[in-house]
């Protein structure tokens, strides 16, 4: 009798813990349906506090404007409206600009501000979709503006003909600024949700990314060369994710850098890359849309970074993925102690030398002169010492042209020695100091020396490399450059020049 009601009981028991495990769970069900439903009504006031009172949170033309990717899981009305309310910034108006900007302009974004202090040339315009042989010799930032408006009038868009330097970079990333004819559309300030870095030099690539991780953007950087291609997104999750500094610590050597200008690309592959870096940083902006609300689930979820490589070259276009390290603690911009954050962004000096850091950028922005005023000719001076020499039955002086050998080909001035600026970085020195690449007979001679390139930044470097060696005979002989270069030339003197 006793055994059967302890047995008995042990049932009872058993199915009582069951019933209170039941229990349990339900109440956790109801708990997170529950929660749900409130997260969805918290989303449902906000879709509508984001775009003011009315039944619907578009405006009936941006329905029909974008209806075929608002249908996308991936973006619904929410990802619309996120991209509705975000403030691009794109840093460069070229191969890589051209189809970001016009992309991200059909998407819909809320503000598509595009730095560049660059003019059309009839040279960009293989590649540089963006702009027309009308709009040659038009700021590239306002040919863009128009053919992005064309798209898209809705987007509201800031030109800013500017090169980003060290001066004006948080001005344009910390809050983005908006034109005057412009402020009565939109009243609220819109915080910068993401840069594209569209540049093709080294220092640029640099400064942009530290710049956003010091206000905290995320960066799309992309880059171009020849038939080669590559892409990441930096800083993002923001404070998470990697910087340029974390994947690329050094920069690579000076006689390695090399832009579109000097190597050349097909412009199909920067293309690819610009319209890649659209997709990213829409990805980017309608991607919190669906976040986890924890930081240790964002963390688990988020993709790892990756670096895209893409190739046009050999047997055909191809892609590879490479996985990135995370970011990393000791990193200067992105650290734990970085020195860079310690560093107020109101404090222009507070930014590194970004043309020494890449051992001499000759970007038209961060390029600093190297020579003195005196140590560079106008080139109507250099004309004039062209003219006297010919009188007088012979060249008395050097010129040497630093361009490298492909351009120096299709067209140099006359008497110009080709001096690669490659080599003037990579070469050896012979016995006594003197390199290799020098021309023969330049050590001995007394004869001016006068450098030239595209525009006149290589050859100040070259000019200075020179003065150092001690060719200028302690200042006894001229040693200088010419200013503008072989684009001064053409544009002042003879227009018949070839130039790329």
């Amino acid at each position: 009798m006793s055994a059967d009601l302890r047995r008995r009981i042990a049932l009872a028991e058993a199915e009582l813990a069951s019933l209170r495990q039941q229990l349990a769970q339900a109440e956790a069900d109801e708990a997170a349906a529950e929660a749900e439903q409130q997260q969805q009504l918290q989303q449902h006031d906000a879709i509508h506090s984001l775009n003011g009172s009315g039944k619907w949170p578009l405006r009936e033309e941006e329905y029909g404007r974008y209806a075929r990717q608002l249908i996308l899981p991936s973006i619904g009305v929410a990802g619309q409206l996120a991209l509705k309310n975000a403030s691009v910034v794109i840093i460069g108006a070229g191969g890589l600009g051209c189809p970001a900007a016009l992309y991200l302009a059909g998407s819909g974004v809320g503000r598509l501000t595009i730095v560049d202090g660059d003019t059309v040339e009839t040279s960009n315009l293989h590649r540089q979709i963006g702009h027309t042989t009308a709009r040659v010799g038009a700021y590239k930032v306002d040919s863009l503006v128009a053919a992005c408006r064309a798209r898209n009038p809705l987007v509201e868009y800031v030109p800013v003909r500017e090169h980003v330097t060290v001066d004006n970079v948080e001005r344009l990333l910390g809050s983005s600024e908006r034109s005057e004819d412009e402020k009565e559309d939109r009243k609220e300030d819109l915080k910068v949700s993401v840069v594209l870095d569209c540049t093709d030099h080294a220092a640029i690539r640099y400064l942009v990314s530290d710049a956003c991780v010091r206000v905290g953007v995320p960066l799309v950087s992309a880059a171009a060369l020849r038939t080669d291609g590559q892409l990441a997104v930096l800083n993002w999750p923001v404070g998470q994710g990697p910087c340029y500094r974390c994947v690329f610590p050094r920069p690579p050597p000076a006689a390695s850098q090399t832009s579109c200008a000097e190597g050349g690309v097909l412009g199909p592959v920067v293309g690819v890359m610009g319209v890649l870096q659209a997709l990213e940083a829409i990805r980017v902006l309608t991607a919190p849309v669906s976040r986890p609300a924890t930081i240790e689930e964002d963390k688990k979820l988020s993709p790892p970074p990756t670096l895209l490589l893409f190739s046009a070259g050999g047997g055909g276009p191809s892609f590879r993925t490479v996985r990135l390290r995370g970011r990393r603690a000791d990193c200067f911009a992105c650290g734990d102690d970085a020195p860079l954050k310690e560093q107020s962004l109101l404090d222009g000096d507070g930014w590194p030398d970004y043309v020494q850091f890449c051992g001499g950028s000759t970007s038209p922005a961060l390029a600093r002169s190297v020579l003195a005023s005196e140590e560079r000719v106008s080139v109507q001076t250099y004309q004039e010492v062209q003219r006297k020499d010919e009188e007088n039955k012979g060249q008395k002086h050097w010129l040497l042209d630093v361009r490298e050998k492909e351009f120096f080909n299709m067209g140099a001035l006359d008497g110009a020695v080709n001096m690669p600026f490659s080599q003037t970085r990579a070469a050896a020195a012979l016995e006594g100091g003197l390199p290799a690449w020098l021309p023969a007979g330049m050590a001995d001679d007394t004869a001016p020396i006068y450098l030239v390139c595209r525009v006149g930044n290589d050859s100040q470097v070259v000019a200075r490399q020179l003065k150092t060696l001690g060719l200028d005979r302690e200042g006894t002989r001229f040693v200088g450059d010419i200013k503008g270069g072989l684009l001064a030339w053409k544009k002042e003197v003879d227009s018949t020049l070839p130039f790329v």
